[in-house]
């Protein structure tokens, strides 16, 4: 293989590396060649608009400039992404950050104009009218305001000309992340079209579609990034310079990140699998067939891959003279890897699915709201049998909790003590969000508003208070090192985080009980619970800001990380009994109304079976108080034992203190006892 191949020296004896192999950059261009061949001999773009095709030809310039314009634009926006997350995550500021940060610029301008020629391309396609035509103008205006494919291309262009302007002014790690969240959002904005526009659980395919085209931009991005270091990093002047060593730090840094890149690519292609194969006897046909050789071979490649990438990095640390070496060899076969991969999923695009894509013909309401078919009546065991997977956060639960659990281990590894209480309360908390977000709570959420409030209260109040016990923070701080060489690693990140001005201003007690109790009713009596109720995104934007401020309430009353300066424990049980009150009134003003909310929403479901919609709410707002009285109850027994366990704590240390001075303190306070008995006595007798 390359990478043993003796290294020549010259006559200085310094080890010299290699030439640049020029074979395997050519593979760059080959690849893309490959794949827009693919797509073009799969069909997946004739057969996407066979019946207007037969109307009109738009012209071959049209036909085969799409398929280059769109492999363009996804290249360049992994590329972007790619880039802006090392300068954030993988290097030092410095030259490299410049230099990797200054070939996002180049991508996200590369990505801006693909996009428009891919917008301007593509509704020539669709509408089979040619670019040159007169009325072309008149009508690609309405496809980009009125048509959702043309204003899903119209957002995606505007996403990548504001990141092409900031992406080349931005500087540092922070500028790079926060840059980094436009690609990003382009992404999530594409994953709403394609397969997952038409599928029948829209919520669950576009999940799934994110997490895919997010895990392999990352990828794909990621090594694109890891060259530009590679080639970019200073000249050696004897030796391994710190441009070598801080590229090779870079490429073992990036093997987490590929991981879990490839983890996210595989589960996100078995979701999508399971959506379109309705049992065992699908997996005989055409598209069953393709299913299982892209499984087994994304099981056996990643295998594969993560032995030569841990067999590489391992070398790398010995050894970053041999940078160019080992990384170019870590390239090829990552690239065989997504290649192969990619190869199988451009024929499975271009197969017929057993289960269509078109979305069944079903009138009941439920359907038209929902998107689905009404659940079952409710019962105490539906609530754990019905389920309606969330992919982005079943992934989050499922990455936290692995997470959390690699920590626990590498500190009893080194000999460290972790209490096994904190392990077991992060992982209910990461059991208990995953079934409130996928189980019988998501499912009956979508369609009672008592559902969607046990949701909410378990979501806001319970998970919360078991992840803030479980002290994530700390836990971080001591399993993960520290870095050295100025680059921000999720230790770096976090600190950053907890440190920063809107950090400490967030998580202050007072600010904590304000969007904690406040953020309820804006949200409630707002759009903002219809948007969740109606828009994907907005579900996502509900799940995370409601456990966001709960761990931030939870952390400022009984939090064990780093974090605010907590007042005393009687202003805690102040604040939390203040807190206690709204949450009753908040409960009583649902119970005794009679005003629906998101009347649109619950009023028109349709349900032959449980309350009405107002007696509904009125049940949610007895959920509200009830439910979410106990959490809190929770969190006041655990203020006053925290309370007693400091008591106990001062005593203690007086105690100590006393056995190491002789109770000076207590001899102090006798003198001075006595000096003014003594001085009282004298002031009687004169």
């Amino acid at each position: 293989m390359t990478s043993t191949a003796s290294v020549a020296r010259p006559s200085d004896g310094a080890p010299r590396l290699p030439g640049r192999p020029w074979w395997l950059i050519a593979a760059g261009p080959v690849a893309v060649g490959v794949a827009i061949l693919a797509v073009l001999g799969a069909g997946a773009w004739s057969g996407a608009f066979d019946a207007l095709s037969t109307f009109a030809d738009p012209g071959a310039v049209v036909r085969h400039g799409l398929p280059v314009a769109t492999v363009l634009v996804e290249l360049a926006t992994s590329v972007t992404l790619g880039c802006l997350v090392a300068a954030a995550c993988l290097v030092a500021p410095g030259r490299l950050q410049s230099r990797v940060l200054a070939a996002a610029g180049v991508a996200s301008v590369v990505w801006a104009l693909a996009a428009v020629a891919q917008l301007v391309l593509r509704y020539s396609y669709v509408s089979a009218i040619s670019p040159s035509a007169a009325d072309f103008g008149t009508g690609l205006g309405a496809f980009v305001t009125g048509i959702p494919l043309g204003q899903v291309g119209l957002t995606t262009v505007a996403l990548a000309a504001t990141t092409s302007a900031l992406a080349l002014a931005v500087r540092g790690a922070v500028g790079a992340l926060w840059v980094a969240a436009l690609p990003a959002a382009a992404l999530a904005v594409q994953s709403t079209t394609g397969h997952a526009a038409g599928a029948a659980n829209h919520e669950l395919a576009v999940g799934a579609m994110f997490l895919h085209l997010g895990g392999a931009a990352l990828w794909v991005g990621g090594l694109g990034a890891l060259a530009v270091l590679v080639v970019g990093r200073s000249r050696r002047t004897g030796g391994a310079d710190d441009g070598d060593r801080a590229a090779a730090d870079a490429v073992t840094r990036f093997s987490a990140v590929a991981g879990w890149c490839f983890a996210a690519v595989a589960v996100s292609g078995v979701v999508n699998a399971w959506i379109r194969v309705d049992g065992l006897e699908d997996l005989t046909t055409a598209y069953g067939t393709l299913v299982l050789v892209k499984a087994v071979l994304l099981a056996v490649l990643g295998v594969l891959g993560w032995a030569h990438r841990q067999w590489v990095v391992g070398r790398l640390a010995g050894a970053p003279e041999r940078l160019r070496v080992l990384f170019w060899q870590l390239l090829a076969v990552e690239l065989s890897v997504i290649g192969a991969v990619s190869g199988v999923a451009v024929a499975l695009g271009s197969t017929a699915p057993p289960v269509p894509d078109d979305v069944p013909v079903d009138t009941s309401p439920a359907f038209r709201l929902t998107g689905s078919p009404l659940p079952p009546e409710p019962t105490l065991a539906r609530w754990f049998t019905e389920w309606s997977l969330d992919p982005l956060v079943a992934f989050a639960c499922v990455a936290g909790l692995v997470v959390y659990l690699r920590w626990a281990v590498r500190l009893a590894r080194r000999g460290d003590r972790w209490p096994v209480g904190r392990t077991i309360s992060w992982s209910a908390g990461m059991v208990l969000m995953f079934w409130v977000t996928s189980g019988g709570p998501a499912v009956y959420g979508h369609v009672l508003f008592s559902g969607h409030m046990v949701q909410h209260m378990i979501m806001a109040m319970l998970v919360p208070l078991l992840l803030v016990l479980a002290a994530p923070v700390t836990l971080l701080l001591r399993a993960v090192p520290a870095r050295k060489d100025g680059s921000r690693g999720p230790r770096e990140w976090v600190l950053t985080l907890v440190h920063s001005r809107w950090g400490q201003l967030l998580a202050r007690p007072l600010v904590a009980a304000v969007l904690f109790a406040g953020g309820m009713v804006a949200f409630y009596y707002t759009p903002a619970f219809e948007l969740a109720l109606t828009n994907h995104a907005g579900h996502v934007w509900m799940v995370v800001h409601f456990t966001l401020v709960g761990y931030l309430f939870a952390n400022a009353l009984v939090g064990i990380d780093p974090g605010p300066s907590r007042p005393g424990y009687p202003q805690r049980l102040l604040l939390l009994f203040a807190t206690m009150a709204f949450h009753a009134f908040f409960g009583v003003v649902l119970t005794t109304g009679t005003s629906l909310l998101a009347a649109d929403w619950y009023g028109n479901m349709g349900r032959p079976w449980g309350p009405s919609a107002i007696e509904d709410q009125q049940r949610g707002g007895g959920v509200a108080w009830g439910i979410g009285e106990l959490p809190t109850l929770a969190l006041a027994i655990a203020v006053a034992v925290l309370w007693t366990r400091s008591d106990e704590r001062e005593a203690r240390r007086r105690d100590r203190k006393a056995e190491r001075d002789g109770d000076a303190d207590l001899e102090e306070y006798n003198a001075m006892l006595a000096q003014m008995a003594e001085r009282d006595g004298r002031a009687g007798r004169g």
